[in-house]
């Protein structure tokens, strides 16, 4: 949720902040306040384009923060929230304390863009993927998004809910095992030769790490026995000497284990208790030493004598390192080459028998996509026909009485040859005219486009939540019932999501639970700079009297009459008890 937007330097904008709450908040003001330059700012946030005209005059950047509020995604769609969460461990941004969390863009006046999230400098393609599942901007100029054929493709999945998701997944999942046997099979019929000269050099290398089957660490453990080896007669006299200081040598030297142990004795038969611990003390100290003779023994009997092993152990380490000139930096490296060489020497197999069993994979999985494919264009259908039925509806309400909405899904192609990763069908949404279903793009004005959205918008919203939707002037060329009634359908949808409405009409802001009043002054340094802007001096949420005195300058600029006060009141009354009605009844 969008809790607070600044603006600086965008357009008429000198400083401007707005405070959003849950529900449903209305943007009004006079022409040329900047009501449209708020929505720039907010397209700017997700990534939009950055123009250098759209900042103001006389200064050097535009500069746009928002909050935004994750604590309050419960509701989003849970793969959305997962890709959300990586997004922020990715780039190292820690939330707020109160789980919030900052996006800022800056477009200087010289056309160079900066973006932050948290505090840090992000690419914006960055701050459009954090944005894409918590803002979505919706004006005339973003209708063009429904003409696109993936995007009704996926408002058709979206309502399919979880069949149209699972039968999805399904079909994607064989989709990528297929398409990677074909490329496999290609590769082996397209390049035989190629493939068969790959294979004969891999098999060369696998047979010469496996005449010498070199071991996890083997390098390591050459080396130490080779020291070893080397410094053997050293080592032996170092040992030996420790070995006789403790055990004695039978003529000359009295063993050290032994003068202890008679020292231990002698104190623990002294008769005095003080001296017991002491004693236990030398016991312990004559056990340690019996330990550690006894290992010295050991290892003066291992301990090589042999010059050949010496030999033997130099040999070895000389080919492994043969082998690491050729297959990796050590014997680690070697082993994981051998083991990539073993995989692709199975995929590069061109033999008669391999290539019929990659072939005879191939038809499997073309056959089991045909049958998910197929499974995953019913869904379609049926959740098309429903969505249809539903935007329809809706559309009846919004003064579109005499346009029914269609949604088409065709073959994208003859069997196989117009898979994709997202199906095998094409989808199309239309509007019946008088000849038939015609495309939206070819149709539908840019005022029916808005309308149609929002339909789409509150059906769609009925199996999801969570999230930003901002709409420019979606009242665009209407007015009377109609604009009482998209008033309703924008409070429907803010009971799951926040809504931001940028309106003109009284009808609409009369449903709002939050009305913000964006209001210009007279640029007191315009006649030094030559410019003709405006400074905003703020955003103003209104309630009670100021309210009504802002819808009724917006019903017929009657601010200032009691007729025009008492219309107002009337309409805000109105539209805010049917909205306690639809609470209590939904």
């Amino acid at each position: 949720m969008l809790t607070e937007l600044r603006i600086s330097g965008l357009g008429v904008i000198d400083e401007a902040v707005a405070d959003f709450s849950p529900g449903l908040s209305v943007l009004t003001g006079e022409t040329g306040a900047g009501k449209t330059m708020v929505v720039t700012g907010l397209r700017l946030l997700a990534g939009g384009r950055a123009d250098p005209g759209r900042v103001r005059r006389g200064t050097d950047k535009a500069v746009v923060e928002g909050r935004f509020d994750l604590s309050a995604t419960a509701t989003m769609d849970p793969a959305d929230r997962r890709d959300l969460d990586d997004l922020l461990e990715d780039t190292d941004v820690d939330l707020d304390e109160d789980g919030s969390v900052i996006a800022a863009r800056r477009v200087g006046a010289d056309g160079r863009s900066r973006a932050r999230l948290g505090g840090r400098s992000v690419p914006a393609g960055t701050l459009a993927r954090f944005c894409a599942p918590v803002l979505a901007v919706h004006g005339q100029n973003d209708q063009l998004r429904l003409l696109r054929p993936d995007r009704q493709r996926d408002a058709v999945d979206a309502h399919g809910g979880d069949d149209a998701r699972a039968a999805l997944e399904a079909y994607r999942e064989t989709y990528r095992r297929w398409r990677q046997a074909e490329r496999s099979l290609a590769e082996r019929t397209g390049r035989a030769r190629e493939l068969a000269r790959e294979a004969d050099l891999l098999r060369m290398g696998l047979e010469e790490i496996d005449s010498l089957d070199p071991q996890p660490g083997e390098e390591a453990e050459l080396d130490a026995l080779i020291r070893r080896l080397t410094d053997s007669e050293e080592l032996r006299e170092v040992a030996g000497r420790a070995h006789e200081a403790l055990t004695g040598d039978g003529e000359t030297t009295e063993p050290m284990v032994g003068v202890l142990d008679q020292l231990r004795q002698r104190l623990a038969g002294a008769g005095d208790p003080a001296l017991d611990p002491i004693a236990t003390s030398i016991g312990q100290a004559v056990a340690a030493l019996g330990d550690a003779a006894t290992e010295l023994g050991l290892y003066l009997a291992e301990l090589p004598v042999d010059s050949a092993d010496l030999d033997s152990a130099m040999e070895r380490r000389h080919d492994l390192r043969a082998l690491t000139r050729k297959y990796g930096t050590d014997v680690d490296d070697v082993i994981a080459w051998a083991a990539r060489a073993r995989t692709r020497l199975g995929e590069v197999d061109t033999s008669e028998t391999a290539v019929a069993e990659l072939r005879a994979t191939v038809e499997r999985l073309a056959a089991e996509l045909c049958e998910r494919g197929a499974a995953l264009t019913a869904v379609r259908r049926a959740a098309g026909e429903d969505l249809a039925a539903r935007v329809t509806a809706e559309l009846a309400e919004l003064s579109m009485g005499g346009a029914r909405l269609t949604v088409r899904v065709t073959p994208s192609g003859d069997g196989l040859d117009g898979a994709t990763e997202s199906g095998l069908d094409d989808v199309e949404l239309a509007l019946d005219g008088p000849s038939g279903p015609v495309p939206l793009g070819k149709g539908a004005s840019g005022g029916e486009l808005s309308r149609v959205m929002l339909a789409l918008e509150v059906v769609l919203a009925e199996r999801s939540g969570g999230g930003t939707l901002v709409f420019d002037e979606v009242d665009a060329g209407v007015g009377g019932r109609a604009a009482l009634s998209i008033g309703k359908r924008l409070a429907r949808l803010a009971r799951t999501h926040q809504v931001i409405a940028v309106t003109h009409l009284a009808q609409v802001a009369a449903y709002a639970d939050t009305h913000l009043v964006v209001h210009k002054d007279a640029d007191p340094a315009g006649a030094d700079t030559g410019s003709s802007g405006v400074v905003v001096s703020g955003v103003t949420a209104v309630a009670d009297a100021d309210r009504v005195t802002e819808l009724a300058r917006m019903l017929a600029g009657l601010e200032d009459t009691d007729t025009g006060l008492a219309h107002a009141r009337e309409l805000l009354e109105k539209a805010q008890y049917e909205k306690s009605q639809a609470e209590i009844d939904r």
